[in-house]
C-alpha cells in the first residue's frame, strides 16, 4: 500500500504566467491544467477534463513572451514556464476559472 500523494508535482516556488491578461502565481514544474487546478481546485476539479488528452477540452494557445511565436497545445499536457501567456482557452477553461474574473474572449 502507499501513502497518498498530492496533486502538484514537487515545486519550491511558484512562477508568474498571465492567463488571458490577468498575472497569477502558480506552482512551477506542472502542467498548466494541474496549476489551473492550484487557481481553482474546486471548479477545475468537477469540470469536464479527462486529463488525458481524449477531450481536448483543455485546448489553449499560449506564447512564452512578447514576440515569441504562439502556439496550441493542451492544458493537460503542457508544463506551465515562467512569463507563459495563455492568449485564448476553451469555453470549459473559462468557466472553470470564472471565480479569477477573467477576460472574456468575445
Amino acid at each position: 500500500m502507499t501513502a497518498p500523494t498530492t496533486l502538484f508535482r514537487p515545486f519550491t516556488r511558484l512562477v508568474t504566467i498571465s492567463i488571458l491578461g490577468k498575472e497569477v502565481e502558480v506552482p512551477e514544474n506542472n502542467p498548466l491544467l494541474r496549476c489551473f487546478q492550484y487557481l481553482a481546485p474546486e471548479t477545475v476539479s468537477c469540470g469536464r477534463f479527462c486529463w488525458n488528452e481524449d477531450c481536448q477540452y483543455c485546448r489553449v494557445k499560449f506564447d512564452v513572451g512578447e514576440g515569441s511565436a504562439s502556439h496550441t497545445a493542451l492544458a493537460c499536457k503542457l508544463m506551465v514556464q515562467e512569463g507563459m501567456r495563455i492568449t485564448e482557452a476553451t469555453t470549459e477553461i473559462r468557466y472553470a476559472l470564472r471565480d479569477l474574473n477573467l477576460t472574456s474572449e468575445e
